[in-house]
């Protein structure tokens, strides 16, 4: 369809090079739905087959077109928050949906492949997480304003895909099903020694001690997190207090019974997973068990989005499984039981993104406006990843024997053989908010 001009109520100005380039790529990018783009020099144009209702997409400003021209990705994002480019009903939703609508059906052509190769061998450079940067990258995101987290969370903090076992359930009830879920795949037993490697608000490790009686050592980089956890910690009435501490995951001592690492394998990088798995495997012990849960994609190899990678999760990368599977072949640990989730993490951001509307007055409280749409951005953004474009989440239990597991799935359709919470009857264990 050929592009619709009209003239808006603005003052006639000559079209520019670059206003004339945008224009063009668009005519060819978008081929499905309705988006109309005012420019600058007041020119509105309509681009796509009109099946759908029209998104409405207001440029400002003439250096908002150079930037969408040169670096489209990062640009889209920046001008966003900026508040360069703004949309009608602030429906940022409907313009990344129709955006990722037409990405999903056009051909990669030779040279965009050439450069997804290119990057993808220039990961590393970004994804070189030393101890020192690895303890920077974390600080950017992790060490906002716990008050902040509390404002989209669930009440325990969970800060990691939930599991929906029906359409109906909360957010709430979702990450309590992922602890238990979890729990039954780490066959805990009390007593047992968990190593949980990126313990974040600390909310597992107590599920762990709470209810099943296990022996706690969390790690993070985080001091914001660990504060909370400790805070947390104090206040349970436990035997045994899970211990969290501020310390990278190459440097713990000992040995455990279980390890498992819940939402932090996507911020180890690519280069270092070898270490990671080595590391594994010398601090678990030789009957138990590991449980990974990282965030992957279906669709093979490939590079983190560029602006999520700098404004969100700096070194960061969600990895394919066959990015995965070989390293931990060579660090010769056994795969005794791989899941993957669908669409659980699009139905846990689209959870956050709702609490987070609901209270974005008090967000901008805490923060300025150019924060309040970053972080909408990056929740829609992820959503529609999740939802549409082959994002998922792995779930893989590892052990150095092969007996170390059960030989069939049936053991998770059971109750656990011991459950503290269930003995000394229901809600003994509920979340306690930090200060």
């Amino acid at each position: 369809m050929n592009a619709l001009t009209q003239r808006s109520d603005f003052e006639p100005v000559a079209r520019t090079a670059v206003e004339k380039l945008l224009s063009w790529q668009l005519r060819r990018f978008i081929k499905i739905g309705d988006l109309r783009v005012t420019y600058p020099t007041g020119e509105t144009e309509s681009y796509g087959d009109g099946s759908a209702p029209a998104i409405a997409v207001v440029l400002k400003e003439q250096s908002v077109l150079f930037k969408l021209v040169t670096a489209p990705y990062v640009a889209l994002g920046e001008t966003y928050m900026d508040g360069t480019l703004t949309v009608d009903n602030d429906d940022l939703y409907g313009l990344l949906a129709l955006l990722q609508q037409n990405l999903l059906r056009r051909p990669e052509t030779l040279p965009s492949r050439g450069l997804s190769l290119l990057r993808r061998h220039m990961r590393g450079l970004a994804q070189a997480n030393t101890p020192n940067r690895s303890k920077s990258n974390v600080a950017h995101h992790y060490d906002l304003s716990p008050e902040f987290y509390e404002l989209f969370l669930d009440q325990d903090r969970q800060y990691s895909c939930a599991y929906f076992q029906s359409p109906h359930d909360t957010l709430e009830t979702a990450q309590r099903n992922k602890k238990q879920l979890i729990a039954k795949k780490l066959l805990l037993k009390p007593g047992c020694r968990v190593l949980d490697i990126g313990s974040g608000f600390g909310g597992l490790g107590l599920h762990l001690a709470c209810e099943y009686g296990a022996k706690v050592t969390g790690l993070t980089l985080s001091k914001e997190q660990l504060r909370v956890a400790e805070q947390r910690a104090r206040q349970e009435r436990l035997e045994t207090i899970p211990k969290f501490e501020l310390m990278d995951y190459r440097d713990v001592e000992g040995q455990f019974d279980r390890i498992v690492s819940i939402g932090m394998f996507e911020h180890v990088g690519v280069l270092q997973y070898s270490q990671f798995f080595d590391s594994i495997y010398k601090r678990l012990a030789d009957d138990g068990v590991a449980l990974l849960h990282t965030i992957g994609r279906a669709d093979g190899p490939g590079i983190t989005d560029p602006w999520i990678e700098k404004y969100i999760f700096p070194g960061g990368y969600s990895p394919a499984l066959s990015e995965i599977l070989s390293v931990i072949e060579r660090a010769g640990l056994y795969v005794t039981d791989i899941e993957v989730w669908r669409l659980h993490y699009a139905e846990t951001l689209k959870a956050w993104r709702e609490r987070f509307e609901t209270n974005i007055a008090r967000v901008r409280e805490l923060y300025d406006e150019r924060f309040c749409r970053m972080w909408r951005y990056y929740l829609i953004a992820s959503e529609l990843a999740f939802r549409h474009n082959g994002h998922v989440v792995f779930q893989i239990q590892l052990a150095k024997r092969q007996d170390a597991a059960p030989l069939t799935r049936d053991y998770l359709a059971e109750k656990p053989a011991f459950c503290i919470a269930e003995a000394d009857g229901p809600n003994k264990h509920l979340p306690i908010a930090a200060e």
